[in-house]
């Protein structure tokens, strides 16, 4: 993957995706819990893709943003196909290619024409940012072959933190709907619930192969530990994210603030 150069005169969505760049990919550790909670979400996607298909698997990439995933799935030698909303980054994303093979097909990919054609949907930190999830998610399911799979990461909604409704028990999620799909933390409606995961499969044709979840207050940098983060080695960290990992699954769930998700789209 490139590196492309700053540019002050580049669009603003450009200049944003570069600074987000930095820390995800070009380590430039100007956040380093915001870079080591990413580090370890994309890991943790990268490994339920390969698990799930190899390459040259088909897969869409949705809401792919500045196209990490997208690109280095391509390097990998999967087939991929970009896609977001914002046309304008997809300049930007070509700006990154190396090799590979990527399609690019910006705009809502619910009305792109796709059909069941894909191995692997990957939905990474969307969910949340949409009114009605469960609809979202019967849509993505539809653009996977039978048995292929969905690959999802999202904020987890048990996190002792967290102060968002739960989705199951909202009665109108309609009220919502002015504001989904606006980026950042600052657009989350639901932060789902372990609990959860599974009727919402259920309902779109999918079961639940792999729930993990991740990334506790050090790691994340929560609790003013970025500046224990700016002291400590990385392998201590790894091992304090190991320790609570192993630990009760209750306690986990209101320790971690990261959930991914493997589902497979049944036949």
């Amino acid at each position: 993957m490139r590196k492309p150069s700053f540019d002050t005169n580049a669009p603003e969505s450009w200049r944003t995706s570069y600074l987000y760049d930095l820390q995800e990919v070009f380590g430039e550790l100007l956040h380093r819990g915001y870079s080591y909670a990413y580090g370890r979400r994309f890991q943790k996607t990268l490994r339920m893709i390969r698990r799930s298909a190899a390459p040259p698997a088909r897969v869409l990439d949705i809401a792919a943003a500045q196209g990490n995933i997208t690109l280095t799935l391509a390097e990998m030698g999967y087939h991929v196909t970009w896609n977001d909303l914002r046309a304008d980054l997809e300049d930007y994303v070509r700006l990154k290619y190396e090799r590979g093979e990527v399609q690019f097909k910006p705009g809502n990919a619910f009305e792109l024409g796709f059909a069941s054609e894909f191995d692997i949907v990957v939905i990474t930190e969307i969910i949340e940012h949409v009114a009605h999830p469960d609809e979202f998610l019967r849509k993505v399911s539809r653009l996977v072959k039978p048995g292929g799979h969905v690959v999802m990461t999202t904020p987890n909604g048990g996190y002792f933190l967290n102060r968002l409704p739960r989705f199951s028990e909202c009665e109108d999620p309609s009220q919502f709907e002015a504001i989904q799909f606006k980026p950042n933390g600052d657009g989350h409606i639901f932060l789902l619930h372990e609990d959860e995961i599974a009727p919402l499969a259920a309902g779109a044709g999918l079961e639940v192969r792999e729930i993990n979840i991740s990334t506790n207050p050090l790691t994340n940098g929560h609790l003013k530990t970025e500046l224990a983060l700016r002291v400590l080695p990385r392998s201590w960290v790894e091992a304090v994210e190991q320790l609570t990992s192993n630990l009760p699954r209750p306690i986990v769930r209101q320790l971690h603030t990261s959930m991914a998700i493997l589902f497979r789209r049944l036949p």
